[in-house]
């Protein structure tokens, strides 16, 4: 019996110094093996060095967009500008997690709520339960739901319409910069919840904005079917301020990571606006100092024809196809594979515009950011916005041309696209 339980030892003595790698640095074992997905409708933007800024004259002589030698690291970005349909997506996710929440309260707990773990706890707060199909019809389920549609008073010609104003989405994020102050690392003692930011912002576009935007013209048919009707599906949303741009790619991440969780997959790393020296780089397709992303100085090709869609001549909006927006991935890419990076909509970018951030900036990935209040002046409100638009002339669609608008306004010619960092770098660098 002695010899046997010596030998048992011995056995867990020896795969024991197996696990440890018999004394050697061999680094955790187990770890999963990670596979770098590309993102469903982006692609890869490869790492590189160019010349940020104008490359033309500065029609404005604003001075606030200088040359300068920069160095990006590698990003995927949204092949097209986020559509109707996509951010319709995130709409109806917002709809439909708020109807379960109150599914929940009025009718069954257990149905639309998961309240406890696999280990017996209570979870805090309730995770919403996503199979639980909503019956929108049923009639227990229709006097539920009832705050969520517009009151009798408001409803136009009796319809049951969702009011819009209760779409409202909470979303976090961590203020890494604020982390990474000196002063708030001492001996660690300093409370982490300072550094975990909240926002609840309305979801639902303006549609309005097609109408106040421009006085005296008439865009009402706009207003009433650009975001929900199917004609408009693919085309780029718009009336999207920044913090909603900012809250759709939060959620996104958060729809793409509990899916990869539930898999037990890794998780990707965060969707977001791109910096505005991201988008510039991506928008120049590789090249260096060309004037527009399609690579030539011109804004027509040999044949006479307008290369994207923006103003092309005074009180002419029409002759390079377009009127107003126009399908996401019309007219041709660039050489990176991206539509419509000039004209059709202006993009947000996540960076705050001040004139002088050329000189300031770090050349090693650029970023200037600044998390403005409620309670902060107008000017500090301010985000810079690329690519120009289909209301605009042809040099707000130069690479280098940078313009801004307020973080709390919605334009019905402003949208926006994501980008994801990349991950490590490809072996071999075959992938760049």
């Amino acid at each position: 019996m002695r010899k046997l339980t010596f030998i048992l030892v011995i056995m867990i003595a020896s795969l024991t110094a197996c696990d440890q790698g018999n004394g050697e640095l061999i680094g955790v074992q187990g770890r999963p093996e990670f596979y770098q997905p590309v993102p469903y409708g982006m692609l890869l933007i490869p790492q590189g060095s160019y010349t940020m800024g104008n490359t033309d004259q500065d029609v404005p002589g604003a001075r606030t967009s200088k040359t300068k030698v920069v160095s990006v690291a590698p990003f995927y970005m949204d092949q097209t500008e986020i559509t109707n349909n996509e951010y319709r997506q995130f709409v109806h996710w917002v709809r439909d997690s708020i109807a379960r929440k109150i599914l929940a309260e009025e009718i069954s707990e257990e149905e639309y709520l998961f309240t406890v773990n696999a280990y017996g706890e209570d979870i805090e707060p309730p995770i919403l339960n996503w199979d639980a199909e909503i019956d929108w019809h049923g009639m227990e389920e229709r006097e539920a739901l009832e705050p969520m549609y517009l009151p009798d008073y408001e409803r136009f010609y009796g319809a049951r319409q969702i009011d819009t104003r209760k779409l409202n989405y909470e979303y976090f994020w961590i203020d890494y910069k604020q982390a990474a102050a000196r002063a708030n690392r001492e001996q660690g003692q300093i409370d982490r919840s300072i550094f975990i930011k909240n926002d609840i912002i309305n979801v639902y576009p303006d549609t309005l904005a097609w109408v106040h935007d421009f006085s005296y013209s008439f865009n009402e048919p706009m207003t009433n079917a650009y975001f929900w009707h199917p004609a408009y599906d693919d085309y780029p949303v718009v009336g999207v301020t920044w913090k909603q741009a900012r809250a759709f790619a939060i959620w996104r991440t958060n729809l793409l990571n509990t899916f990869l969780r539930q898999r037990g997959m890794t998780d990707v790393q965060y969707f977001r606006l791109p910096t505005e020296s991201e988008w510039e780089y991506a928008a120049r397709g590789g090249l260096d100092n060309n004037q527009y992303p399609w690579g030539g100085p011109y804004i027509r090709n040999t044949a006479g024809c307008f290369l994207g869609n923006f103003k092309p001549l005074r009180g002419n909006y029409v002759d390079d196809g377009g009127f107003y927006t126009v399908k996401s991935y019309a007219y041709n890419p660039n050489d990176y594979g991206l539509f419509c990076m000039a004209g059709n909509a202006a993009e947000w970018t996540s960076n705050a515009y001040d004139e002088a951030a050329y000189d300031f900036a770090h050349d090693l990935n650029p970023d200037y950011t600044y998390d403005a209040k409620d309670s902060d002046p107008p000017s500090l409100k301010r985000k810079v916005i690329r690519g120009g638009s289909w209301k605009d002339v042809a040099y707000y669609l130069h690479n280098g041309t940078r313009t801004f608008e307020y973080q709390d306004t919605a334009k019905c010619y402003i949208g926006f696209r994501n980008v994801m960092s990349y991950l490590g770098r490809p072996e071999n660098n075959e992938e760049l």
